[in-house]
């Protein structure tokens, strides 16, 4: 495997409430080899994309190191985190109002090399717009055209142009495709997959639905309520999922078919325990049907089970 690209280490992003503090993520620790896509998972309200943000310090850390080619991103300001911004870029969940609705495709395109002063002239920006539209599958006769004159699909791919356009290392992907028709997620994720190759980009890819992140991802992390319950490569965590709660999630999964009807399916029961203030041990025990008292006694610390297979669980602990 290549060299850690990001290396996150004990991160933690806790916000105000008036109840407490929202542990939104805490202490999760992984690392993303170059080139490779990683895929976070969880229910909605699990810190995925809080995760994400917080990496790329749209949201600023409460502790915690997040490691870029070596350097402490945490510990930047000012002149040299702008400097890094560019080689770290973010692809968002809403295409629509992700995008100023007041500039056409090819301003939208532009702003982020005029912001980041990367080009010497007009022409080479022009140079610059025309390569990046033409990756991302945008023609180039919608370059005068509004966000509000074009569908989902399209939205997206410029989306990715500008988040391409200044030519990134790392890049978050804030569910890209979820807004989109089946039909043109899977056009998406194959145009995220050949830049991939393309351009030696790596991915942290954020989603909930699990046929997608199987499809793209060579890794997944399984978050619950801020942490990190189980990781593994992606073929591990479907064929041999250890935590209770990761095999509740591809338990839900849809199965198209007749028999699948009168297939036996155990639902999780009981109340999600609260992400403010939480008390120590297994944020999924109220939910576990495994759960013991050893469960609530203390935070439990991922293991490694199995050849890079990590879990937080007493059923391995």
């Amino acid at each position: 495997m290549n060299e850690p690209i990001i290396q996150v280490n004990h991160l933690k992003k806790y916000f105000k409430t008036g109840r407490g503090l929202l542990h939104a993520v805490d202490d999760v620790t992984f690392s993303i080899a170059k080139g490779e896509t990683i895929g976070v998972v969880g229910e909605s309200g699990c810190g995925k994309s809080t995760l994400g943000r917080t990496i790329l310090r749209l949201n600023e850390p409460t502790a915690g190191q997040i490691l870029y080619q070596g350097r402490d991103l945490v510990t930047l300001s000012g002149n040299e985190l702008k400097k890094v911004r560019p080689k770290m870029q973010m692809i968002f969940q809403d295409p629509y109002s992700s995008l100023n609705g007041r500039m056409n495709v090819r301003q939208l395109i532009a702003e982020p090399l005029i912001v980041n002063k990367v080009c010497r002239s007009r022409k080479e920006m022009d140079e610059r717009i025309d390569r990046i539209m033409e990756t991302a599958g945008l023609a180039s006769r919608l370059d005068m055209a509004y966000p509000h004159e074009l569908d989902g699909g399209r939205r997206q791919r410029i989306g990715i142009a500008r988040t391409l356009v200044l030519e990134p290392e790392f890049v978050v992907c804030d569910e890209p495709v979820s807004a989109l028709d089946v039909s043109i997620q899977a056009q998406i994720l194959n145009l995220l997959m050949d830049l991939q190759e393309e351009m030696g980009l790596t991915y942290l890819f954020i989603t909930h639905d699990l046929s997608v992140v199987r499809h793209i991802s060579r890794r997944i992390m399984v978050m619950y309520l801020g942490k990190c319950v189980e990781i593994a490569d992606s073929h591990r965590i479907f064929e041999n999922p250890l935590h209770p709660y990761t095999k509740a999630l591809l338990a839900a999964i849809p199965i198209p078919s007749i028999e699948s009807l009168h297939k036996h399916r155990d639902l999780l029961q009981g109340e999600v325990t609260s992400p403010v203030d939480p008390k120590p041990g297994c944020r999924f025990a109220a939910r576990c049907p495994h759960a013991t008292p050893a469960c609530l006694q203390s935070d439990i610390p991922m293991v490694e089970q199995e050849a890079s297979h990590y879990v937080a669980c007493k059923l391995y602990s």
